[in-house]
């Protein structure tokens, strides 16, 4: 039998009428037709080309053809020389899982793996062709939207195979992992993607981080992750949420949306999310939403699998090069605040230390010092997980830390010039808002945070550049709550009212930032809200019918005609104020403001203004 006659059984386009060969038999006539291409002799070789594009709805005899020219390459890769069969490479990486039935891509994922394992030089190509598939063509994503049963089945089909076929070259060739790294930034989609493809990508890159593969590239993939979760709440931009009156005080919404959503006891607090259906700055809420819940996920994974406290390691890393120094990051770094929630005793102690290391090295820029501590300030205030006794001890370090800078500065009021050490001192009273009863409750906890009366009595005086509405209700709950045991007297009474309240004018006050302000993303918020502490949870140091004297004694920035705000007669369009979901970032430059309440809703978070940026 001639060659041509082997070549055209089993790959000619009239191979119709003619007995099918053994394997052998077409492993010799596809040796041939590639021996013949060195020769000058194409014809035989195009038709093996030729075949390399049909799908899986071409002519099933031709269909049938593919699937045997493919187990037959299989067995003839020493053979494929990358000069001579550069089309052929060519045709072969093209190639979809997703065009083709089970059986061809089995052949294909065969023909892969054997060009991967036999030569370095296809490494590369042959991990991308696989990678590739990790992305769905368009008419297959429009009827995965539309729940196609056929199709979902088709994505499972085509995945696992993927997932196999990296794991099996993986075994066979140790450096495949590594050759991962720079093809997964490549293939990632681009940041105005579809929702649903993006999450596919990112729900493929998870199983590679939670596989034997991810030992070598899990820390990118990681942040990979972490870096698209960042970019996409970034292009969510303040101007895309509807925003509040700048006169309400920071923790004045969360409670009325307690009122008006009839709650019953035991019941979550609710916190009306954005609308997933809209697009913002050509961005869709819902795809940093579902991004964030594969996240969480992959998260409670690696907690089953004992790998959490490795994982955060990493997780870490990619929160200090990515959102710690972000201006405005709102959403992404709730995947911080969850992975503590599930593992509190080690993840949530570590997030904690780490923060305040952060704050108190000397080595550290301004900026990432005090966005430092503004997180571990939100976090010790809203990790409902975390226990009071650990608590008390990171304010503990704070103190000391402000106490020991108290000591050594002869310094009047610059906040431009110390803005390390004010934004130490609003973590501080931020915190002790949320968590001053359970604090004065241990004599211990309350002895542990005497400084701070000489802090606040010092002439750099915090009072005067913090957050007005966090240091009215500190103050407020300090007095009723006895915190300053020594001096009951303290500042409660003139000081406020004549040159605290009007000394600033309020232009160089710090900016509010709580990174941990409640999630604003509905299904997001559904994982976080289980370990939250919301401030209508939270149980001040005065009752409520002591709220009205207290406001009037505690005046911090306003004249005396601030004290109606205590009455909540504040006129408020109720109809815009349902549809609110955050408030502005609030305005220091007036000359005058009304008193500021304690906040109960908070907006997601701000950095710094600009005049502290480095």
């Amino acid at each position: 039998m001639g060659a041509e006659e082997v070549l055209g059984s089993p790959f000619s386009s009239n191979t119709v009428e003619k007995p099918e060969l053994s394997d052998r038999d077409s492993v010799y006539a596809v040796r041939t037709a590639l021996a013949f291409v060195q020769n000058g002799d194409s014809d035989l070789y195009a038709e093996l080309i030729k075949l390399m594009y049909l799908k899986e709805y071409s002519d099933s005899d031709a269909v049938a053809q593919l699937e045997v020219l493919l187990k037959a390459l299989s067995g003839s890769v020493a053979c494929i020389d990358v000069v001579h069969h550069r089309n052929l490479l060519a045709s072969i990486f093209r190639m979809s899982l997703w065009d083709h039935k089970p059986s061809v891509m089995d052949a294909l994922v065969d023909l892969v793996i054997s060009l991967a394992a036999t030569s370095g030089k296809y490494l590369d190509h042959c991990l991308n062709c696989l990678i590739s598939n990790f992305i769905p063509p368009p008419t297959v994503m429009l009827k995965l939207s539309q729940g196609s049963k056929r199709v979902v089945n088709k994505k499972e089909e085509v995945l696992s195979r993927v997932h196999a076929a990296l794991h099996k070259i993986s075994y066979l060739v140790p450096l495949a992992p590594s050759k991962l790294v720079p093809i997964r930034a490549q293939r990632m989609p681009k940041l105005h993607a579809k929702d649903d493809l993006i999450s596919i990508y990112v729900d493929n890159l998870l199983k590679l981080e939670n596989s034997s593969i991810g030992k070598v590239v899990g820390s990118v993939i990681i942040m990979v992750v972490m870096e698209r979760l960042r970019d996409l709440d970034l292009e969510i931009g303040w101007d895309d949420i509807l925003q509040d009156d700048s006169r309400r005080g920071m923790f004045d919404m969360e409670l009325e949306d307690a009122v008006e959503g009839t709650m019953d006891e035991g019941d979550e607090c609710p916190v009306e999310s954005l609308n997933q259906n809209t697009l913002y700055g050509n961005v869709d809420f819902e795809a940093l939403d579902n991004l964030m819940v594969l996240t969480f996920h992959h998260l409670e994974s690696c907690k089953n699998s004992g790998r959490l406290d490795e994982v955060f390691e990493i997780l870490f890393e990619s929160f200090e090069n990515f959102i710690l120094n972000t201006h405005k990051s709102k959403f992404s770094q709730f995947l911080m605040f969850y992975a503590c929630s599930l593992d509190p005793e080690n993840c949530g102690v570590k997030f904690a230390t780490k923060l305040l290391d952060i704050y108190l090295s000397g080595n550290k820029p301004r900026l990432t010092r005090m966005s430092a501590v503004a997180y571990l300030g939100s976090y010790l205030s809203r990790g409902l997980f975390l226990p009071s006794s650990f608590v008390a001890s990171m304010l503990k370090r704070l103190v000391d830390e402000c106490a020991d800078y108290c000591r050594t500065c002869n310094d009047d009021v610059r906040p431009e010039a110390h803005q390390v050490f004010y934004s130490g001192c609003q973590a501080i009273l931020y915190v002790l808002c949320f968590r001053m009863r359970s604090i004065l409750e241990v004599s211990r906890f309350q002895s542990q945070l005497l400084p701070l009366e000489s802090i606040l009595s010092h002439k750099l005086n915090p009072l005067m550049v913090c957050l007005p509405s966090v240091v009215s209700e500190f103050l407020k709950q300090a007095k009723a709550g006895g915190l300053f045991i020594v001096s009951e007297a303290f500042i409660f009474d003139g000081l406020l009212e004549s040159e605290l309240s009007r000394a600033f004018g309020g232009h160089e006050r710090l900016d509010t930032f709580f990174p941990f302000d409640p999630c604003l993303l509905k299904n997001s918020n559904s994982y976080i809200s289980r370990n939250f502490n919301y401030w209508s949870m939270v149980k001040p140091t005065y009752e409520e019918d002591d709220e009205d004297e207290l406001c009037a004694e505690v005046i911090v920035n306003g004249d005396e005609d601030s004290e109606d705000d205590c009455a909540d007669d504040v006129d408020v369009d109720t109809e815009m104020m349902n549809k609110m979901s955050i408030t502005t970032k609030h305005s220091f430059m007036l000359e005058t403001e009304e008193l500021l309440e304690m906040p109960s809703r908070i907006r997601p978070s701000t950095s710094p203004p600009e005049s502290f940026r480095i």
